[in-house]
């Protein structure tokens, strides 16, 4: 039956789902650590990682347009470049980063409430494994305490984020502009400012999940990139707002040099009420993003078993409430693993690797616009990117450079490079194996595009299915 079209996704839905990965604690983090090193300056590699954002959100608005039923990295992938590549990516822009950025919000919660909590006397790691438990059982449920919330959250962070860099700058306490000029606040690093690019690319990562949605969404040609591009300059402003604030009230030091800058930004600015308000924020934003996470990460496996591109078990379903059960237990098993080899003093390291794996994806997916674009030049593109292959080009150069910059500081740069660089060969050595001896396809052989578009074939898609089910129960309350 043909979906009404006035109960298919517009281009708000879409644009809270765009702007939902800002709900996160790392965002908050890394960017008034961003801040703090680079002072004034670090509205550079903001904009750049600003810009670079865009040539992905004009890279998977070209493939999702073009392959409408297909919506993922993974689908794309094996048309243009194979299953080796797709597998590969897949696991590098999603699955190995939820190992790493899960485990830092988990890591970055379990530090705020034991910093609110002082006499709160807990084994180590307890309470972020208990969230970790908790979330995980609520999934092999299939329960959703999410679903009339996520868009209101995305909302709220975003509200909340831009309140205290407001309020922070109009407050008494806060330096003049033109003071932090004169207090070599402006640019401490000179052009070396650059390096953080890498850093500040982390708020801009995962609009692209309105891509699985194509098929649900009203006027996709037009809504579909619209919400890309505007939800990740909203990202941009908003980030612009909360690091001047944070760097007009407080030291620079402070910044850098504490785990949980923005919890003391918070007290700075509203006093006890700031905790209450960064207590709420931290829970939600974690939860949140652990919730959806878990649930659409165990369903990209699951369908990519049912494609034969992963281990067969990640099929398996559970009779009584149809959740993907054993794909739920294998990421909260990769989420937890870091968390009880590494402490709170990782959680920058883990979301630089995890940046560093999700830029690796940003250029794969660039390159299948570019193969694509030479092997069927023919065929229809509701959304061509505006100066071919300019944006394509550009955001290769940038991703490689931010990558090869990745850690701010030389003694990081080992640990970061040895993190994601071990579990992507892991993955990778896997990947090969599975490919050649079960799957018994070449590495590199590009699959029909007819396989793609077929609408009977079980698409990687599906993973979209919880994000697509609270943006439907929003659009329609």
């Amino acid at each position: 039956m043909k979906r009404d079209n006035a109960s298919k996704l517009g281009f708000f839905s879409l644009l809270s789902v765009s702007v939902g990965l800002v709900v996160s604690q790392g965002v908050m983090v890394m960017m008034l650590h961003g801040v703090g090193m680079a002072g004034l300056s670090f509205v550079l590699p903001l904009a750049l990682a600003w810009l670079l954002a865009l040539t992905y959100a004009c890279s998977f608005s070209e493939l999702a347009l073009m392959i409408p039923r297909a919506g993922s990295l993974c689908s794309y992938t094996e048309v243009a470049l194979g299953h080796f590549p797709a597998i590969v990516a897949t696991f590098s822009g999603y699955i190995v980063v939820a190992m790493f950025a899960l485990s830092a919000e988990l890591l970055l919660l379990n530090l705020v409430i034991s910093s609110l909590f002082p006499a709160l006397v807990l084994p180590p790691m307890a309470l972020a494994m208990g969230i970790l438990v908790l979330f995980t059982l609520l999934n092999l449920l299939n329960i959703d305490i999410f679903a009339r919330l996520q868009s209101a959250l995305a909302v709220v962070m975003i509200v909340t984020l831009v309140l205290l860099g407001v309020c922070a700058i109009g407050s008494d306490q806060a330096t003049p502009v033109s003071a932090l000029m004169t207090q070599q606040s402006a640019a401490p690093m000179g052009w070396g400012v650059i390096v953080l690019v890498a850093a500040a690319i982390w708020g801009f990562v995962g609009a692209e999940f309105v891509c699985p949605l194509v098929e649900q969404t009203r006027q996709p040609q037009r809504n579909i990139p619209r919400s890309m591009m505007v939800g990740l300059t909203v990202i941009f402003l908003t980030v612009l707002l909360y690091g001047l604030g944070a760097l007009m009230v407080l030291p620079r030091e402070q910044l850098v040099n504490n785990n949980l800058p923005h919890y003391l930004f918070a007290i700075h600015v509203f006093g006890h009420t700031g905790k209450v308000l960064l207590l709420a924020a931290a829970v939600t934003a974690t939860c949140s993003t652990l919730n959806s996470s878990l649930a659409t990460i165990s369903r990209m496996l699951s369908g990519m078993a049912e494609n034969g591109q992963a281990f067969t078990c990640f099929k398996a379903h559970s009779a009584r409430t149809g959740a993907p059960w054993v794909a739920v237990l294998f990421v909260a098993l990769i989420t937890g693993l870091p968390m009880l080899l590494m402490n709170g003093d990782a959680v920058e390291i883990l979301l630089l690797a995890a940046a560093l794996c999700w830029l690796l994806a940003y250029i794969v997916a660039h390159v299948n616009v570019m193969v694509l674009r030479r092997r069927y030049p023919d065929l229809k593109r509701p959304f061509r990117t505006p100066l071919y292959p300019l944006p394509q080009l550009l955001g290769i150069a940038g991703m490689l450079y931010a990558m090869w910059n990745a850690s701010p500081s030389p003694e990081m740069t080992a640990e970061i490079f040895g993190y994601a660089g071990g579990v992507l060969a892991l993955v990778a050595v896997i990947a090969a194996l599975w490919i050649v001896f079960v799957m018994r396809k070449p590495l590199f052989t590009p699959e029909p595009l007819e396989q793609a578009l077929h609408p009977s074939r079980t698409e990687v898609a599906n993973a979209a299915r919880p994000v697509l089910n609270r943006a439907e129960t929003e659009n329609n309350a």
